[in-house]
C-alpha cells in the first residue's frame, strides 16, 4: 500500500505535468502538427485545410494594388487535354483565374477544394476562364488525383516559358488577370478561394 507521503508526491508530479501541458499547450500543438506533417502528403494537406477554416487564409483581391508600373510580360502558351495550344493573350475580354499546382504538393491539396468550389460557382459565366496549370511530371497522376477527389475543374499544361511575373516556381501560385490582361491578384502559398468575399470581388472584377 502507498503511504500518504507517496500519494502526495504522485499528486504533486501529476499537477506539475498538467501545469506544464497547459503552459506549453500551443508549442505542444505546433509540435504535433509538425510531426504529423512529416508523415504523409495527405496528413499535411488535412492539417493545412483545418487551418484554412480559421479564416486567416482567406484570399482577397484587394490585398495588393497593382498599377501599370507593376505590369510586365504576362502572356504564355498553355495546352489542354486535347493537345490544343492557346496563349493567354487570346483570353482578353475575360477575367482569368490562374493556379499552378501539383498533386504531390500538400498546400495545393489543401486549397484545391476551395478552387473547385469557386469553379462550380462561376463555370457557367462566359466572362471568366479557369486556367489550372498542373506541374506533375506525369499528367496521369494529376488526373488520378482529380478523379479520386471527384474534382471537375479542367487542367492544363504550360508550354514553354512562363513569365516570372506570373510564376516563379513556388507551388501553389495563384494569379488573377483582369479583362485587359493586367495582374489584379498574385499570391504564393495556399489560400481559401471559396469565401463569400473573394467570390464577390471576382464578380465585381467581371463586371468592370
Amino acid at each position: 500500500m502507498f503511504n500518504n507521503k507517496e500519494i502526495s508526491t504522485e499528486k504533486s508530479s501529476a499537477n506539475k505535468f498538467w501545469q506544464f501541458v497547459r503552459k506549453n499547450a500551443f508549442s505542444i500543438l505546433m509540435g504535433i502538427i509538425a510531426l504529423t506533417m512529416l508523415i504523409s502528403t495527405g496528413a499535411k494537406s488535412m492539417v493545412l485545410r483545418q487551418l484554412m477554416l480559421t479564416g486567416l487564409f482567406n484570399a482577397s483581391i484587394d490585398q495588393k494594388s497593382f498599377d501599370a508600373t507593376d505590369q510586365s510580360i504576362v502572356d504564355f502558351d498553355f495546352e489542354d487535354d486535347k493537345g490544343r495550344i492557346q496563349n493567354t493573350s487570346s483570353l482578353r475580354g475575360k477575367v482569368v483565374f490562374i493556379n499552378f499546382w501539383a498533386s504531390w504538393c500538400p498546400p495545393c491539396r489543401a486549397e484545391f477544394p476551395s478552387i473547385e468550389k469557386l469553379y462550380a460557382n462561376f463555370k457557367e459565366h462566359p466572362a471568366i476562364f479557369f486556367l489550372t496549370i498542373n506541374e506533375d511530371k506525369d499528367l496521369a497522376t494529376a488526373y488520378t488525383y482529380l478523379k479520386r477527389e471527384k474534382y471537375s475543374i479542367p487542367i492544363y499544361r504550360a508550354k514553354g516559358n512562363v513569365p516570372a511575373s506570373i510564376y516563379a516556381g513556388t507551388l501553389p501560385t495563384t494569379v488573377v488577370l483582369d479583362k485587359n490582361g493586367k495582374i489584379r491578384f498574385h499570391h504564393t502559398g495556399f489560400a481559401n478561394y471559396a469565401s463569400d468575399k473573394f467570390n464577390k470581388q471576382l464578380e465585381e472584377l467581371i463586371q468592370e
